[in-house]
């Protein structure tokens, strides 16, 4: 193949009809240098060519290289998937994949410290180191993920929550097995530092313990096929867990049984809103006790799509009814919350939540907790607080008190403030 220059022809077709005098020194430099550069692609071609040409490649109709590798993929995969095996028996599967998870699981690290300050006290105990959660997700295999969170809180380390689960099951289902929280209402399943206040409502720590409900047992998850669109979208659950809640069932060892069903509605491209219900039933034979919980939830978001990094609203409540019968005694007691929470800019958002709770039949505990958050980042939070609460102190005698909190959370890793 022979090499056309292309020198002479790019002189002729730039310098003709160019008077050298019409022609400034600054358009000489650059017409120069744009021929030395195309000197230099000349060059490299002659070399390339002669290159070829030694190899007996057929320069003017190139192979298709794609094609040939693609080729040669398929015949290593087939070569490496299947490992060669005794006569009459079939070819045995070798997993080739590569998956950093088998060793590395994602780890994350989110911690919550407080400051406060009490009337009574405006000096003392202002500082706690709430939480410090580790968490710990990995996928097992294409079939199943585990969860492991742990908490050190008070110089002590927690398991709160350590369980797997089995997604793409039969029948759309989903296995959970271990030591999780329980879905009861909306606010429990979430990880307190995920909590749109410091703390957990007042009834879902009277009712369920300081740090909500969490059962160790298994549970499934249901998404109804039918639905969608105006019809909603419509979830179930439904757990077995050990009976040992203090609160509950007074430490129990016999198997509890709740179910909760939350029903979603999109109202539009700005607000959606859902109603849950959910049902808790459990025995303790050794204190002759039986106990009931029936709850329900609701919630209402608005968001609109063209300000949803600047605007939102959510409005959410939940309330419960607990029935205790302890050898024919029967004891009734009620408790709810109600919070909304509206969002004033990017960073900022501000919110207040009532608690009320019956202690006993005849005894009454609430508290008013308006607040102010700042994220910082997606990584940072900082919240201000002020809890007015009434704690009854003797039969018609009420005791008022304020505290002021200031709440600082940050989280590290790939799951930032996960709400469960």
């Amino acid at each position: 193949m022979k090499t056309v220059c292309v020198i002479p022809l790019v002189l002729a077709l730039v310098w003709p009809g160019v008077a050298p005098a019409q022609v400034s020194a600054q358009r000489a430099d650059s017409l120069e240098r744009e021929v030395r550069s195309l000197r230099a692609r000349i060059d490299s071609l002659e070399v390339l060519v002669q290159r070829l040409a030694r190899q007996g490649r057929d320069t003017a109709a190139p192979a298709d290289e794609l094609a040939a590798l693609r080729a040669a993929a398929r015949a290593a995969a087939q070569r490496s998937d299947t490992a060669r095996a005794p006569a009459g028996q079939a070819p045995a599967f070798v997993d080739r994949g590569r998956n950093l998870n088998q060793l590395n699981p994602e780890i994350s690290v989110a911690s919550d410290i407080r400051f406060h300050a009490t009337r009574e006290q405006p000096l003392q105990d202002n500082v706690e180191l709430r939480e410090f959660e580790f968490s710990f997700q990995s996928a097992l295999d294409p079939f199943s993920s585990t969860k492991i969170f742990a908490s050190f809180e008070e110089g002590d380390i927690e398991i709160e929550e350590a369980y797997a689960y089995w997604t793409a099951l039969p029948g759309r289902l989903r296995l959970d097995l271990g030591r999780f929280r329980q879905q009861m209402g909306e606010l429990n399943r979430w990880h307190s530092h995920a909590l749109p206040e410091s703390e957990y409502p007042l009834v879902l720590r009277e009712f369920g313990g300081e740090e909500g409900l969490i059962g160790n047992g298994l549970g499934l998850y249901w998404i109804v096929p039918a639905g969608g669109g105006a019809h909603g979208t419509h979830e179930l659950w439904a757990q077995v867990t050990l009976a040992d809640n203090e609160p509950l069932f007074d430490a129990g060892n016999r198997p509890a049984l709740l179910g909760h069903l939350n029903n979603y509605w999109q109202l539009g491209p700005s607000a959606f809103v859902q109603v849950g219900g959910t049902a808790m039933y459990g025995e303790n034979p050794d204190a002759d006790l039986k106990t009931r919980l029936l709850g329900l939830d609701v919630r209402f978001t608005w968001r609109p799509p063209a300000r949803a990094l600047y605007r939102s609203f959510t409005l959410r409540g939940e309330g419960y009814q607990l029935r205790r019968d302890a050898a024919g005694a029967v004891q009734t007691r009620y408790g709810a919350y109600a919070s909304a929470q509206y969002q004033l800019g990017r960073r900022w958002y501000a919110g207040a939540r009532y608690d009320y709770v019956e202690l006993t039949p005849d005894t009454r505990q609430w508290i008013v907790t308006p607040h102010l958050t700042w994220w910082q980042s997606e990584w940072v939070y900082l919240r201000a607080e002020w809890q007015r609460q009434a704690v009854p102190v003797l039969p018609g005698l009420v005791d008022h008190s304020d505290r002021f909190v200031i709440q600082a959370v940050w989280a590290i890793g790939p799951h930032k403030h996960e709400i469960y």
